[in-house]
């Protein structure tokens, strides 16, 4: 029986058609198409700056050093997420500090922020995960009390919102990926979005060995840009990007209609989830459950299996019994735009059968 693909990237006849147009250009390096896909992201995000890069990583990498972010200043971040979000913060000689999460949405706990914040505390990173938006209303209350930059980590969540506001527009700055698996991609890629022209034009230097003019370097910068063929995918991408999120939403909606599961993905008022993932909690027997749904064809993944505080490359002692039992808990089932209706009455099937115990 065909596997249902845990994620699967919705490319068609325009994006292809339009990746030929610009190789047959000629012109592949950062062009025309990184500056009108920068414009048309600006125009979702409010009009707000937009720098593309090469990946989510560098936008979050270079959102921070233009910032000001460097050796001696704390930052807050979740430590369920992806390890990038951590390891930016060391790679600006700064310190990240963990912060709990949510139990229920999985996203840093704002109950839990300012217990942590120090003098030495610059930023806060927020992580709209699996597609839902933290609860920024609260946290940028918290961020302007004490002072502290906000930066969205909003690879996950492209056009999720709070009562309207879209992510990405809520902090000083935010970063997008446009990874292969993301709700759009451009096959590998990221945007900066910015509140200010001043630091916009600092990450344009950043990602471009500290030029705006060829030869006349002005700080010392990476080689970070985005090609012209990326762009082309990934504007494409976005004309669509309303239509694949709509059938995302569809798919977990019919999702938690039919699961015989506890915890099903929670969307609290005046939210609006994107559903980059659909993510369960299973309280026991999780591994075998996993294991089970492999083996009949129905993808499934763990995101995350361990806290990045608890990785090795950070190693961190600090205790955060949400994340560290979310970690143990977590199952992920597919809920991208390809997953067919017939794909999800079999996914809803053999979970429903496997839980039963029919399977174990």
């Amino acid at each position: 029986m065909k596997k249902i693909p845990m994620a699967k990237p919705q490319i068609g006849r325009e994006e292809i058609r339009n990746v030929k147009r610009v190789l047959k250009s000629l012109s592949l390096a950062q062009g025309p198409e990184v500056k009108a896909f920068e414009n048309e992201f600006s125009k979702i995000v409010g009009d707000r700056e937009c720098v593309a890069v090469n990946s989510g990583t560098s936008a979050l990498h270079l959102a921070l050093i233009s910032l000001g972010i460097k050796s001696g200043d704390e930052v807050l971040v979740p430590s369920f997420t992806f390890a990038a979000t951590a390891n930016v913060v060391k790679l600006v000689n700064a310190t990240p500090v963990f912060v709990d999460i949510d139990p229920k949405t999985y996203c840093i706990d704002p109950d839990h922020i300012e217990n942590k914040i120090t003098k030495n505390t610059r930023a806060i990173i927020v992580v709209h995960l699996y597609g839902l938006p933290a609860n920024m209303l609260r946290i940028k209350e918290i961020a302007q009390k004490h002072s502290l930059l906000l930066i969205e980590d909003a690879s996950q969540a492209h056009k999720a919102s709070i009562n309207g506001q879209l992510v990405g527009t809520f902090g000083d700055a935010a970063a997008f990926s446009f990874y292969a698996t993301k709700n759009i991609t451009s096959g590998e890629g990221g945007m900066i979005v910015l509140s200010d022209a001043k630091t916009a034009r600092a990450c344009k230097l950043l990602r471009n060995q500290g030029m705006e003019k060829r030869y006349q370097n002005e700080i010392i910068g990476f080689n970070l840009r985005m090609t012209d063929i990326h762009a082309a995918l990934g504007r494409v991408q976005l004309r669509k990007i309303d239509q694949m999120n709509d059938l995302r939403i569809s798919n977990a909606s019919y999702l938690s209609s039919k699961l015989e599961v506890e915890s099903i993905p929670v969307i609290p008022i005046g939210f609006k989830h994107v559903f980059h993932q659909y993510t369960i909690r299973i309280k026991q027997n999780r591994d075998v459950i996993a294991s089970k749904l492999a083996e009949n064809g129905i993808g499934n993944d763990i995101y995350y299996p361990i806290p990045v505080h608890r990785l090795s490359s950070f190693n961190s002692s600090t205790y955060l019994p949400n994340t560290e039992e979310a970690s143990n808990q977590v199952l992920s089932l597919p809920v991208h735009p390809g997953v067919s209706k017939k794909q999800l009455k079999r996914i809803v099937y053999n979970f429903n059968e496997i839980i039963h115990g029919q399977k174990i």
